[in-house]
């Protein structure tokens, strides 16, 4: 039987889906988030997930250290209100930004966190890649065989932030960016373990390869989602860089 929270999803308007082409500004994001998740809460606008990626650049969530961030002149810092602590962005990762009322899924951040690793391990399965989770360590991880043990690697980051009950900020997928990049920050916080992506195991994936596997194992997880043609409250520079997937 259904809980009460997920009836009550199954009834909710499908959630919009939204592409964009090429690196988006991160404060331009940032902006259009923010008012979005205003919209949400206030009834005004649909729930979004939109899929993007951003130029090189370091963000800190609330719980950063500043001896975390290794070369402060290496790439841009933005600290932001997100969870979690230092992480990197760039071209060749998938970034997914979670603007979803959970109120309409248990109002449970916990669950809603352990839901979203869910759908990444997932999407990551449809690449015949085994994603796991950790107690004690956010996100979702691939084991590694080295020449002498098992080694572990992060392939995907989750940190959010929740006001009135929207989602915001979300999760970021390594499908092939420059891993040399994270060597400027000590990520998420996590010393004894490395960074891997798509690319690194072998899988020469594109994108576009990785934005039909997450839509899919969203609908499943989630529930339809609708593709638009771009992101509503989007300045108008970005407008014609929103692309749909293929259905």
């Amino acid at each position: 039987m259904m809980r009460a929270a997920e009836e009550v999803a199954s009834f909710a308007p499908a959630v919009e889906w939204a592409v964009s082409d090429g690196p988006v500004d991160y404060l331009v994001a940032l902006d259009v988030m923010t008012k979005r998740v205003a919209a949400i809460r206030e009834g005004r606008a649909r729930e979004l997930i939109w899929l993007l990626e951003h130029p090189p650049l370091y963000t800190a969530g609330t719980s950063a250290k500043d001896a975390d961030l290794l070369n402060p002149g290496m790439l841009p810092v933005y600290r932001v209100g997100r969870g979690g602590q230092f992480t990197y962005h760039g071209p060749g990762q998938r970034i997914v930004y979670v603007m979803l009322d959970l109120k309409l899924r248990g109002a449970d951040v916990r669950a809603f966190v352990t839901r979203l690793e869910s759908w990444v391990i997932a999407t990551l399965a449809q690449f015949n890649v085994k994603g796991e989770t950790r107690r004690d360590r956010a996100g979702v991880w691939v084991k590694r065989r080295s020449e002498t043990r098992f080694a572990e690697d992060k392939i995907a980051a989750i940190g959010l932030r929740v006001s009135g009950w929207v989602s915001s900020h979300g999760i970021s997928l390594n499908v092939d960016p420059n891993l040399s990049h994270y060597g400027g920050i000590v990520p998420c916080g996590i010393r004894d373990a490395g960074i891997t992506s798509l690319a690194d195991l072998g899988l020469p994936l594109t994108l576009y390869d990785v934005d039909v596997a997450l839509r899919a194992s969203f609908q499943q997880a989630f529930g339809p989602a609708k593709l638009i043609d771009r992101v509503e409250l989007v300045p108008s520079p970005l407008r014609s860089g929103v692309r749909k997937p293929m259905d």
